[in-house]
């Protein structure tokens, strides 16, 4: 498993019965995890919780507060600082795990270097890179994800950092690319397992991925240096985006291939919380 650590503000103090209670820099939010299907082992903490998530019969759901919060508030790692405040989607605009690919990302691009992020959300991996001092370049369908993503850049000290920040449909923008002959050092894409396009164009992982990872590989430069492939959706194994990075990168350029389940340490316990997978291609 990959262990991700690091994150400033933020832990997991317990899990179990369907829920998750997180540390967020002082707010204790308690969240919705289908994998927790073990017994709470810290029942006493979940009383403290500042607000709760609770999932309605007929889809989404919504939050009970137990106290003020405020509109949005920030967390850290290393260097970058991040906007969070719950949102409709039961999600907070940060997914603490990627910690884990956003410190490989800093150790491993140089200076000048491009960089693609695909499904760029919030930015975590964007402003790792260009805290490394790479140029970046940002892709997500959702205007106001990027909004957000341009301000957690100028609260980490990096709005004046050369990334370009694209509101459009991934797979057209990395096609697009291609014909435009630009190339890319490093990839990094988190793809949902269901969503629509900035002009309505439907996604479905199971059937666009192969796709999409194949028109990246077009655009990597003649010696790129990283390929990572994030997953969320229930039942794929990180064997499956291994397999296509072994298919269409490794193939091409050498190097190695790992890839396992993230997981978030719970604090003061031996039980990790699993959080999706990453398959990682390295020069």
């Amino acid at each position: 498993m990959f262990i991700a650590e690091g994150m400033q503000d933020y832990a997991v103090l317990d899990v179990g019965e369907g829920m998750k209670l997180e540390n967020w820099a002082g707010y204790l939010l308690a969240r919705p995890d289908p994998q927790a299907i073990w017994r709470k082992q810290m029942p006493e903490y979940w009383a403290k919780a500042d607000a709760l998530y609770h999932r309605s019969k007929s889809g989404g759901g919504s939050w009970e507060f137990r106290r003020t919060l405020p509109q949005r508030w920030q967390v850290g790692f290393g260097p970058l600082r991040f906007y969070v405040h719950p949102t409709g989607f039961k999600h907070t605009g940060l997914f603490p795990e990627q910690s884990f690919n956003w410190r490989f990302i800093m150790d491993t691009i140089r200076p000048g270097e491009e960089m693609l992020n695909l499904f760029a959300y919030t930015g975590g991996a964007t402003l790792a890179a260009a805290a490394a001092g790479a140029s970046v370049t940002h892709v997500d369908a959702a205007r106001s994800m990027v909004s957000w993503a341009k301000e957690n850049a100028g609260l980490s000290g990096l709005g004046d950092r050369p990334i370009r920040y694209i509101v459009d449909d991934c797979l057209k923008f990395v096609r697009r690319e291609e014909r435009r002959g630009r190339r890319y050092a490093g990839v990094i894409m988190d793809p949902p397992s269901y969503g629509r396009g900035s002009g309505g164009e439907v996604w479905r992982m199971e059937d666009t991925l192969d796709e999409l990872v194949a028109a990246c590989a077009k655009i990597l430069c003649e010696k790129p240096r990283f390929f990572i492939i994030n997953s969320y959706t229930t039942g794929f194994s990180a064997v499956v985006t291994a397999n296509l990075l072994h298919i269409y990168i490794k193939s091409r350029f050498g190097g190695s291939v790992e890839a396992d389940t993230l997981v978030l340490p719970i604090r003061n316990s031996a039980l990790y919380l699993p959080c999706g997978t990453t398959a990682r291609w390295k020069a």
